[in-house]
């Protein structure tokens, strides 16, 4: 993988733990000589990884909205590649268009819209590219809670929640990202097909 797109929280977050387990991502990038692709500010866990990957030299693609930079005033000035566009959703496809897999760090809503829409583009196969889920103090434990209530009721399909990819561990998600294979959309289709005209 040259490049993986990170999703995750323009706030640090409570204690020390996220920048902990940013900085432990970052350092993995490092040694494996992997890009970064992120959102592009200069705040929260997001700067952290920007910052420790650009220390090293490594290099660090951040994308954002017009009216982000000039309403927020959080951009990153100190990247080399940065890549402006005209909305939120043109930034999803340009990271989609770049990014070799994705791994969703502890965040709030923008990371929830980013990482929903990753999902559901491998359910349709309109993108093959694996997301991970970096489960840092178990963040992501209450979203997976729904997930399984979601395929208890019949809205998710069991194979798509057994395909998600979850891990506290950095080193082993990467690896789980390396070993990830697209599910064939022809069975569910059918599957769901079938059910509606049951």
């Amino acid at each position: 993988m040259k490049r993986i797109c990170v999703f995750c929280g323009s706030s640090m977050g409570k204690g020390d733990r996220y920048k902990k387990a940013a900085e432990e991502l970052a350092d993995l990038f490092i040694k494996q000589n992997i890009g970064m692709i992120y959102g592009g500010a200069n705040v929260g866990l997001m700067k952290v990884l920007a910052d420790k990957l650009l220390a090293a030299g490594k290099e660090v693609i951040g994308i954002m909205p017009y009216h982000l930079i000039n309403k927020y005033e959080v951009a990153h000035n100190g990247l080399e590649h940065f890549i402006e566009v005209e909305t939120m959703s043109e930034r999803k496809n340009k990271m989609a268009e770049l990014a070799d897999a994705f791994i969703a760090l502890p965040g709030g809503f923008g990371t929830l819209d980013e990482l929903s829409e990753v999902l559901t583009y491998n359910q349709l196969r309109i993108c093959d590219k694996p997301l991970g889920f970096l489960n840092t103090k178990n963040y992501y434990d209450k979203l997976l809670a729904f997930i399984d209530h979601a395929v208890e009721e019949g809205f998710v399909r069991p194979e798509h929640r057994k395909n998600l990819i979850v891990s506290s561990d950095v080193n082993e998600l990467l690896q789980k990202l390396k070993n990830y294979k697209p599910l064939e959309t022809e069975k569910w289709i059918k599957d769901i097909k079938k059910e509606s005209k049951d």
